[in-house]
């Protein structure tokens, strides 16, 4: 069972690997840097199917497929799946997963899902509860834009710290193992708000999630930030990055030369119209399988501290004034089995 280290952290007792993960994006994803790393890229952003929120869940589908494929594994090798998305009662998960037969356990952390999915999925191996769990998660962007702005016919102005919610998916599957990536430790996020009220601005609104987290996990586990060849957030972009280094600065932890962001990754912000950057759950995840899980597995990236943030509004709250409360989960992957610690 996973031992409590300080007051949020989780050290792993058992041996976890990521066993295998996918990822899927769409025509934007596709001109991004990571192309390449993508197990499927489908240019046409319906799917193939009749609506947008139908293509996400198709989306999802096609995913898990992939990750278990990848891993030559079939659904009845699955024990449960975390998972979830940024629509309504996550319908594009419970949609797209509900032909697996697989227990689910339905999640809402925003664009933290992929880490809070990983994060219980990780407990529950560990605990040998489980053999083997998978964690899931989407966004698109003509979904997050009709729920949560405006329908795309409505043509609205983006300012320039608004980020662009990626059509991408990502799944990974965990199990007990000896090859790497290995998932080393967790730290469960807390809500945090500064009274950032722009839902143009996520990256502002997310930023104090993040270093609390960080923040924790390094007074936790007695480490520092140069312990770590890359600590990931997802998705801070542009303005939400800056405004994480200058708040941990002002604690006295240094991430500035260890530091990038999912949103940074998944495009070119000089080519491709996505102003501050990515974001979305789907963005994190997929650049997790596309970029970082393989990293890790060849060894380019020894530690890795990865760290997806979510902005916990709603159009409701937006509506009513409210604040935008964030929250962030830290994974600690590794190339590594031991060290450090």
């Amino acid at each position: 069972m996973a031992k409590k280290q300080g007051k949020q952290t989780y050290l792993m007792q058992q041996c976890l690997t990521v066993r295998a993960w996918a990822a899927v994006g769409s025509k934007k994803e596709g001109q991004g840097p990571l192309a390449s790393g993508f197990d499927l890229i489908e240019p046409d952003s319906t799917f193939g199917q009749d609506s947008w929120e139908k293509a996400e869940s198709r989306m999802v589908s096609l995913t898990a497929d992939k990750a278990l494929s990848n891993a030559a594994l079939t659904y009845e090798d699955i024990d449960c799946i975390f998972a979830g998305d940024l629509l309504n009662q996550c319908v594009g998960t419970t949609f797209g997963l509900r032909d697996s037969g697989i227990p689910l356990f339905g999640l809402y952390g925003a664009c933290s899902t992929m880490a809070e999915g990983m994060l219980l999925a990780s407990l529950l191996v560990d605990s040998q509860t489980v053999r083997r769990a998978m964690a899931v998660t989407s966004s698109h962007f003509c979904t997050a834009e009709r729920q949560y702005r405006f329908p795309l016919e409505y043509g609205s102005v983006r300012p320039p710290s608004a980020q662009w919610t990626a059509t991408a998916s990502g799944a990974v599957v965990l199990e007990e193992g000896n090859q790497p990536p290995y998932l080393r430790a967790v730290t469960v996020g807390t809500v945090e708000d500064l009274g950032v009220t722009d839902q143009n601005n996520m990256g502002a609104a997310m930023a104090p999630a993040a270093a609390a987290t960080l923040r924790r996990f390094f007074t936790d586990t007695n480490t520092s930030p140069e312990q770590f060849d890359l600590i990931a957030t997802g998705d801070l972009g542009a303005i939400g990055s800056q405004l994480l280094v200058e708040l941990l600065q002002r604690d006295g932890i240094d991430i500035k030369s260890r530091h990038t962001d999912c949103g940074l990754l998944i495009y070119d912000r000089q080519k491709q119209d996505v102003h501050s950057g990515g974001s979305g759950c789907g963005c994190s995840a997929s650049v997790l399988g596309s970029y970082l899980l393989p990293s890790l597995r060849d060894g380019k990236i020894r530690n890795l501290l990865f760290m997806p943030t979510g902005a916990l509004l709603s159009p409701t709250t937006v509506q009513q004034k409210e604040s935008i409360p964030g929250i962030a989960h830290l994974v600690w992957l590794s190339h590594e089995k031991e060290g450090i610690l």
